[in-house]
């Protein structure tokens, strides 16, 4: 169902040549968009990436030349980051002649449907298996608002029930991670060597920049530090210790250190929504 044709998708991914979960599963979801993989030129399986995949679906860029413009929020030049990858993008897709795309990184295990057509939360949830369908009506949707992305929820966001998306209605959050729809005329320059998803969505949306989580569906992901390659040792080097404190230095206005969990609990960043971003008020208040 691949009605688009200025969308594909990139899957970002780094010394996992013989592990890009998210190919597999986008072809067991049997989706026909273009993809490609994007890897940087000092990656040191790209040969394999090229022998597995093509050489057509494998897109290679200068990391050095996008750090050079790369704002990393440190003094370390250490460019063992996604961030490069995803400001990389915006020119790629308009070099191979797309309007749109869709950003991935490479351990996606599945999609689901969280919520149905009566706002009921459907347990167990149900998983997608035309993919393309669900690409379009979010492509569809995101554009006809002036958001600069959106995307798909993760398994973590439904903690805390039903009321957490709110009950016969739909409350979007003010975040994206993971899944980015976006537009080579609508274009994010990702900061900050760890967290960039974070600090980017915080930075620009405190500015007045819109980002969205859409509840409806969500994907599911290995764990974080478990698969090799990527960016597994840069988490197992500082933790999220390390990584959280870069949200606060981007954004201690309204973002402190915490606990987060229940029985295992981890330092993370904590957000204060009330002060982070602007309202979106409703129309019926327009005069």
């Amino acid at each position: 169902m691949a009605k688009n044709n200025d969308f594909c998708i990139f899957i970002i991914s780094n010394g996992r040549a013989n592990n890009v979960v998210t190919w597999r599963t986008l072809d067991n979801k049997k989706s026909k968009y273009p993809r490609y993989i994007i890897l940087d030129d000092i990656d040191t399986q790209i040969d394999e990436y090229k022998k597995k995949y093509g050489d057509d679906k494998i897109i290679v860029f200068n990391k050095e030349e996008i750090a050079k413009t790369t704002e990393h929020g440190d003094n370390f030049w250490n460019l063992r980051t996604t961030t490069h990858a995803r400001n990389a993008c915006y020119n790629i897709a308009k070099d191979l002649g797309y309007t749109y795309f869709l950003v991935l990184d490479d351990d996606y295990t599945g999609f689901q449907y969280r919520i149905d057509s009566k706002f009921n939360y459907p347990t167990p949830v149900k998983s997608i298996t035309d993919i393309d369908k669900t690409f379009n009506y979010f492509l569809d949707y995101y554009k006809s608002i002036p958001a600069l992305s959106i995307c798909m929820a993760q398994g973590g966001d439904y903690i805390g029930g039903d009321n957490k998306f709110g009950v016969g209605r739909t409350q979007y959050s003010r975040k994206a991670m993971n899944s980015w729809f976006c537009s080579i005329d609508r274009p994010i320059k990702f900061i900050s060597r760890l967290n960039e998803d974070v600090n980017t969505y915080l930075t620009l949306g405190s500015r007045g920049d819109l980002f969205l989580t859409v509840p409806f569906v969500s994907l599911s992901q290995l764990a974080t530090q478990k698969s090799k390659g990527g960016m597994t040792q840069a988490y197992i080097d500082g933790g999220t210790y390390v990584k959280s404190f870069y949200t606060v230095m981007y954004c201690p206005s309204f973002c402190k250190i915490d606990l987060m969990g229940t029985t295992n609990k981890r330092l993370h960043h904590k957000i204060k929504w009330n002060n982070a971003v602007p309202k979106i008020i409703s129309p019926i208040h327009k005069k």
